[in-house]
């Protein structure tokens, strides 16, 4: 067998268990992408109690889904078949986790690779960690479309009908136009996207819970609109999330709590945040469910 047939052999072998796998875009950086990340793998998690999800950041040069989780400490171990995740919701084990972050000496440092050791890092990810049966594997991309998001689709290519896309943006003019980008990109490897999802759109009072338009509003409803995608949503800014996202020991310093083996999910839960996301998360199910190609 060809060598990069067989490579694509084993990936597909490996993923065979996962039901959906979603790459999350954006066009350009700052837009909140890995903390929508973060918010999907939470709420369909909490979906139902047999839910399995597994986050994959294949942001390498700014991995930030570790920290996000509170599993920054956190380090990958080898077994006899395969890497095995981080599983932040402790013994559970329905919510699993990958990110080169896991497998640096020190968090600080800087990963400065070409294209083809991005490539082998991302093949890894895929065929050699132990993901085993997940509903949905969501994948965080780096900002833009890059060699990460070649080699995705090109060792993806024998899942490809499990493959959808969510595209972040916010509602200003610049990022609207990088996110038309993304979306180009998506017809051009005929990715499958589910909607669009506008972030930072407004401002959650943490005194009244009362949401301010202080930045614009609803240009990512218009891009879908024109663009013929489904309007996913859209996500205000929320302090109360972001000093949850921010926190390094968002889980470990309530692990020792008997009653709550995942103590970030109830505190996303609190979160006004969460509440909003059961909508977003309704309308990807009912995209999931319906899902068509690029453009049709």
């Amino acid at each position: 067998m060809d060598p990069h047939d067989q490579q694509q052999s084993l990936v597909t072998r490996r993923l065979l268990s996962v039901k959906n796998i979603i790459l999350v875009l954006s066009g350009k950086g700052g837009v909140g992408k890995s903390s929508v990340t973060t918010q999907l793998a939470l709420s369909l998690y909490d979906s139902s109690p047999t839910t399995r999800v597994g986050i994959l950041d294949v942001d390498l040069t700014g991995p930030s889904i570790p920290r996000m989780l509170g599993v920054n400490d956190h380090g990958v171990h080898q077994s006899t078949s395969g890497w095995v995740p981080v599983y932040a919701d402790g013994a559970t084990t329905r919510f699993a986790s990958m990110s080169i972050g896991f497998l640096l000496k020190n968090k600080g440092d800087s990963v400065v690779w070409r294209g083809p050791k991005k490539n082998g890092m991302i093949r890894q990810f895929l065929s050699d960690v132990r993901w085993g049966e997940l509903d949905y594997l969501i994948i965080d991309t780096p900002p833009g479309t890059s060699d990460e998001h070649l080699s995705l689709m090109e060792h993806l290519a024998g899942l490809h009908s499990r493959l959808s896309a969510v595209v972040v943006t916010t509602p200003q003019a610049v990022a609207l136009m990088d996110a038309i980008k993304c979306v180009s990109f998506t017809r051009a490897v005929n990715l499958p996207v589910l909607g669009v999802i506008e972030n930072m759109s407004g401002y959650v009072c943490p005194c009244c819970g009362e949401i301010s338009n202080v930045f614009s509003i609803g240009g990512g409803e218009e891009m879908a609109r024109k663009e013929n995608l489904r309007f996913l949503g859209s996500l205000p800014v929320d302090t109360e999330l972001v000093g949850l996202l921010d926190a390094e020991s968002a889980v470990s310093e309530v692990i020792s709590d008997n009653q709550e083996s995942f103590p970030l999910l109830r505190r996303y839960n609190a979160t006004p945040s969460a509440k909003i996301f059961q909508g977003v998360v309704k309308n990807i199910l009912d995209a999931l469910a319906n899902v068509t190609e690029p453009g049709s």
